[in-house]
């Protein structure tokens, strides 16, 4: 009898055995989808790293750009803000009334709760009435000063003024703070 250098399997063993190629080839054909598997596992992560990386890059950009329009934002409105603490500053407020014809008032008197008057009232200082135009009338007088009307806001019963080149009815530029 003739020995093989394989033993022999019986059985369950030998029904898997014969189920299995047998040689090198089975080497080699496992290895084949697990280099495939592997080559597109590490290609598909390169790509997604690509693309996060973009997204990354242009969140940034846009950052950058709200970071610039805010503090535009905030430049303006510290420009502003000066303007109007200029404009309810108290001298530029009692310039204002003077150009408008407000005098300072007299002396108050109060009424207590018992009904009863508390100081002695004075009148307001009498003053020069000043010519007030209207808006409309300041740009319509740019080569005549003879077309001018009263504003609506002077009294009915004050007699109407001619209009003249006043220093009180000539607009003045005011300068804005800060720029």
């Amino acid at each position: 009898m003739s020995r093989k250098t394989t033993p022999e399997l019986r059985g369950r063993a030998a029904r898997l055995a014969r189920l299995l190629p047998t040689g090198s080839a089975r080497g080699q054909a496992a290895r084949a989808p697990f280099v495939l598997l592997v080559v597109v596992l590490l290609g598909g992560g390169l790509i997604g790293l690509l693309v996060l990386n973009s997204a990354l890059s242009e969140g940034s950009f846009q950052l950058d750009d709200l970071k610039q329009r805010t503090k535009e934002l905030t430049d303006e409105e510290q420009a502003l803000q000066r303007d109007i603490d200029a404009y309810s500053a108290p001298q530029a407020l009692q310039r204002r009334a003077r150009e408008l014809g407000m005098v300072p008032g007299g002396d108050p008197a109060f009424l207590g709760p018992d009904g009863r008057v508390k100081g002695s009232p004075s009148p307001a200082p009498a003053a020069a009435t000043p010519l007030v135009l209207a808006p409309e009338a300041l740009t319509a007088t740019s080569g005549s000063p003879s077309a001018a009307t009263p504003s609506p806001f002077t009294e009915p019963s004050a007699p109407a003024v001619p209009a003249s080149p006043t220093a009180a009815a000539t607009p003045t530029p005011t300068t804005t703070p800060g720029r």
